[in-house]
């Protein structure tokens, strides 16, 4: 098992496949915690598909913040210049500093502004009320499980310092909220000037900020078109 306090035991350390994190070999805990530190890839790719295929300018501004944390845990870093635990562990590393961890401050921005979006902006138009909250404590739920076990890895896995790790994650959170209240505030009201832009208009980019709940929109929409285009296939048939 690798932890803090474990830096000058002799540790052979294993790759992820076409990745620089490392994990102790033949240590499952430590291979599955590696794995889950590579969270933030997924969820920046998800966001790219989500952007390239719906073209909605509430999901261009949550990647938006996630892109702006980045860089204010970039500017953080440099400033401090605070070295990472046991110096030397990880040689492929790009930075050298820890002090906030990006994989902490990352995923808690992701998690805090999720959970703000999921209780505040998102609403349900049926009367499933019960099963509308379930589902949103269940996603809440793991979303808090994922963002602490992500954090743990990189304590675990010799990256960071738990100072590091909380640190990150009070940041992160802070600019979760921060970005939040800034596009509620601030970008939704415009975001129907944006829409009509010409070059929204080629780009198919759209507005749903007035949508209470654009899955459940959607659900609907796609099933009526879906019925009306079947009566007239029947209708043509006859």
């Amino acid at each position: 098992m690798a932890s803090m306090g474990e830096c000058s035991a002799p540790i052979q350390w294993q790759a992820v496949s076409l990745t620089h994190v490392e994990y102790p070999t033949d240590d499952l805990t430590g291979k599955l915690l590696a794995w889950l530190s590579l969270g933030p890839i997924f969820i920046l790719v998800g966001f790219v598909t989500l952007i390239v295929f719906k073209r909605e300018l509430h999901t261009i501004s949550f990647l938006g913040g996630l892109l702006l944390n980045e860089g204010v845990n970039w500017f953080i870093k440099n400033i401090i210049r605070e070295q990472r635990p046991c110096e030397g562990t990880h040689p492929a590393l790009t930075t050298e500093y820890g002090m906030p961890s990006s994989h902490s401050q990352f995923i808690w921005f992701f998690f805090t502004y999720s959970f703000l979006f999921l209780y505040l902006r998102m609403h349900q138009t049926n009367n499933a009320r019960f099963l509308d909250l379930l589902w949103r404590h269940v996603l809440s739920v793991c979303l808090l499980t994922v963002a602490f076990l992500i954090s743990y890895s990189r304590v675990y896995l010799l990256y960071h310092s738990w100072s590091q790790v909380i640190y990150g994650g009070l940041i992160g959170s802070i600019m979760g909220i921060a970005w939040f209240v800034f596009t509620q505030e601030v970008l939704t009201p415009l975001f129907p000037r944006i829409a009509a832009w010409p070059v929204s208009e080629f780009f198919l980019i759209r507005d749903t900020s007035l949508i209470p709940n654009i899955l459940w929109f959607e659900y609907t929409v796609t099933r009526a078109e879906s019925r009306n285009r079947q009566r007239k296939m029947g209708t043509k048939l006859q």
